[in-house]
C-alpha cells in the first residue's frame, strides 16, 4: 500500500480543499504535516514537519512507497526536505507552487521561503500548474519544473487549484497522481 504525506500551503487545506478530500479517502494511509507555523510559515519548521510525517508514512507503506502530495507553499517545504533527505521509494506531486519572485508571493508571512530555488529533485515528480494562477504564471511554473527536473502539466485556467477555485474532489488531479504513482520505486 502506498502511503501519502499531505503537505498543504499556508493555513493548511480546509475541508473543501481537494487535499483534504483526498486525505479523507485515503484514511489511515495518509499523514498530514503539522507544523507549528501554519499562518506565518517558517521553512525549517515546515521541513521538520515533512520529515516527521514521512517517517510515520514509511511505517505504513508496507514497501510500496510514499507519495508526497503538496500544494502551494507546501511544494517548497516538500522540495527542500527531499533535497536534504534524499529518500528512496518516494514520488512528489507538486500542485500550484507559488513563484517566490512573483508579485503575489506572501513575502511578509512567508519570509523564510524567499530564498528558495528549484533544484533537481532526487525522485520522480510532477508539477501541476494553472495558466491563470495568481501566485505563479505559466512561464514561472515552467521554470520551476525545469529547475526541479520534473515534467509540468498545465490544467488550463484553474486559478490557484484550491477551495476558492471550486475544484472539489479534483478528478483531473487524481488521474495525474495515479500516473505518477505508476513511477513509484519500491522502498
Amino acid at each position: 500500500m502506498v502511503a501519502y504525506v499531505v503537505v498543504p500551503g499556508i493555513g493548511g487545506s480546509d475541508e473543501r480543499h481537494w487535499q483534504s478530500r483526498w486525505e479523507a479517502g485515503w484514511g489511515a494511509s495518509a499523514t498530514r504535516i503539522a507544523p507549528g507555523s501554519w499562518t506565518e510559515p517558517d521553512l525549517e519548521d515546515w521541513v521538520a514537519a515533512v520529515r516527521t510525517a514521512y517517517e510515520r508514512a514509511v511505517r505504513q507503506a508496507d514497501g510500496d512507497g510514499v507519495a508526497l502530495v503538496a500544494h502551494s507553499l507546501g511544494c517548497w517545504a516538500a522540495a527542500r526536505w527531499l533535497e536534504e533527505a534524499r529518500p528512496g521509494g518516494v514520488v512528489v506531486f507538486l500542485a500550484a507552487p507559488p513563484d517566490p519572485l512573483g508579485p503575489a508571493f506572501p513575502r511578509e508571512a512567508a519570509s523564510t521561503f524567499l530564498g528558495v530555488t528549484a533544484r533537481p529533485l532526487p525522485c520522480p515528480g510532477l508539477v501541476v500548474s494553472s495558466d491563470d494562477d495568481p501566485y505563479c504564471g505559466a512561464a514561472a511554473a515552467a521554470g520551476l519544473a525545469t529547475g526541479w527536473e520534473s515534467p509540468r502539466t498545465s490544467v488550463g485556467k484553474q486559478g490557484h487549484i484550491n477551495s476558492e477555485s471550486g475544484h472539489g474532489d479534483w478528478e483531473r488531479g487524481r488521474e495525474l497522481l495515479r500516473v505518477l504513482l505508476g513511477r513509484t520505486p519500491a522502498v
